[in-house]
C-alpha cells in the first residue's frame, strides 16, 4: 500500500501533511514511528485503573500526534475524548472510548500495510 492509499484507508489528510512536512519519506517515517508510540496504551491502561487525569494527558498526547500527522479521523475522535476527560470521568467519555479504539485500530492496520 502506498502512503497516499494508507491515508485514504484511515481517513487521513494526506495532502495537508505532505504540504507541511518536508517530504513523503518524512511523513512515512513518522507514520511508522506512530506504531511504537505508547500514548494509546497509556490511555487504555489509565482508563482501566480509573486514573482519569493520566487518561486525559494520554488522550491529549494522542490528539497532538494525530494533528501533526494528519490522522483526521482519529484526531476527531481523540479530540472529543480529550475534551470529555478534561474534568474527569463523564458519560460522554464512556460513549467515546469505542470510537477512539476503532479509529486507532484502523489507523494502525493501514500503517502496518505500508510498502517498505
Amino acid at each position: 500500500m502506498t502512503l497516499q492509499e494508507c491515508y485514504a484507508a484511515f481517513g487521513g489528510d494526506y495532502e495537508g501533511v505532505v504540504a507541511r512536512l518536508p517530504s513523503e519519506k518524512t511523513v512515512k517515517k513518522f507514520a511508522l514511528k506512530f506504531l511504537n508510540d505508547k500514548s494509546y496504551d497509556l490511555l487504555c491502561g489509565s482508563l482501566e485503573t480509573g486514573d482519569y487525569g493520566e487518561a486525559f494527558r494520554a488522550s491529549h498526547t494522542l490528539k497532538g500526534l494525530c494533528q501533526n500527522l494528519g490522522f483526521s479521523r482519529l484526531l476527531e475522535s481523540s479530540t472529543r475524548l480529550t475534551e470529555a476527560l478534561r474534568y474527569g470521568w463523564s458519560a460522554e467519555a464512556a460513549g467515546l472510548i469505542d470510537k477512539v479504539a476503532d479509529d486507532y485500530r484502523q489507523t494502525a492496520r493501514a500503517i502496518q500495510q505500508l510498502d517498505e
